[in-house]
């Protein structure tokens, strides 16, 4: 049999056992638990409506949708004043920021990140990959660094949320991943409750190239789950270009708007 042959055979299989996965298993919404088409999918229908997201227009560079409906995309009042490390970022979903408990979005992700349901990575990273394909240059990417967490943050957690949602981007996207070329070198607080400049001195400094990995001339796609101020994506960016990256384009699945 020959590798053409194998390899269609394979894919058959594989649709044969997903297909029989999803009659003993039901496929189910990670925020209600209801059914869902398929098992790539998420959200179901009515939890997947409620989640907002990321169109045009928005800003050309950090990725922030604009209220106003029409026109087209250019550069944001942030980015004007003081522009990223970054040539452009882009995000699957609005992260919403109203109080609340009840959003699928928002619960689903705090579950992954802080509940530590590792499971939940698989298909939020698909959500990303495959929602903002297009919006980068893929073919000009040549290597995937997640955002890295400190040892200590690591411990504590036991993983690394950014990592996880890289890998499949990288599954998705045919594109090599190295979650060692950066470094946590500095140890700093939570950013959940600090304002926009707080969050961009409280990472200053924070990440650096590992002195073993070269990324000279290479075009970095950096990962993180959520985009909010983007102080962090932007030192870790800042620390790329200093350690010879070409370029630098940011991917999370969702933002805060």
């Amino acid at each position: 049999m020959n590798s053409k042959l194998i390899t269609q055979h394979s894919k058959f299989s594989n649709v044969r056992f997903g297909r029989l996965l999803d009659w003993l298993y039901p496929p189910r919404c990670r925020f209600c638990g209801d059914s869902i088409l398929g098992r790539d999918d998420c959200f179901c229908f009515r939890c997947g409506e409620r989640i907002r997201l990321v169109t045009h227009p928005l800003c050309s560079a950090c990725g922030r949708p604009f209220l106003d409906t029409g026109g087209d995309d250019h550069l944001c009042g942030s980015c004007l004043v003081r522009r990223p490390h970054f040539v452009r970022a882009r995000a699957w979903a609005c992260y919403p920021t109203e109080d609340g408990d009840d959003h699928p979005l928002r619960e689903v992700v705090q579950r992954f990140k802080y509940g530590r349901k590792v499971s939940l990575g698989k298909p939020l990273g698909r959500l990303m990959a495959i929602g903002c394909r297009g919006s980068l240059p893929e073919r000009n990417l040549n290597l995937i660094v997640p955002v890295p967490l400190h040892p200590k943050r690591l411990r504590w957690r036991g993983f690394n949320q950014s990592a996880i949602l890289a890998r499949e981007v990288s599954s998705q996207w045919n594109l090599p991943i190295d979650p060692f070329v950066l470094l946590r070198s500095r140890e700093t607080p939570p950013q959940t409750q600090l304002a926009e400049e707080e969050r961009r001195r409280n990472v200053r400094r924070a990440f650096s190239l590992n002195p073993e990995k070269s990324i000279e001339g290479k075009t970095i796609l950096l990962i993180d789950d959520v985009y909010t101020s983007g102080a962090t994506v932007n030192e870790c960016s800042r620390a790329l270009m200093r350690g010879g990256a070409r370029e630098v384009y940011v991917l999370t699945l969702a933002r805060t708007v």
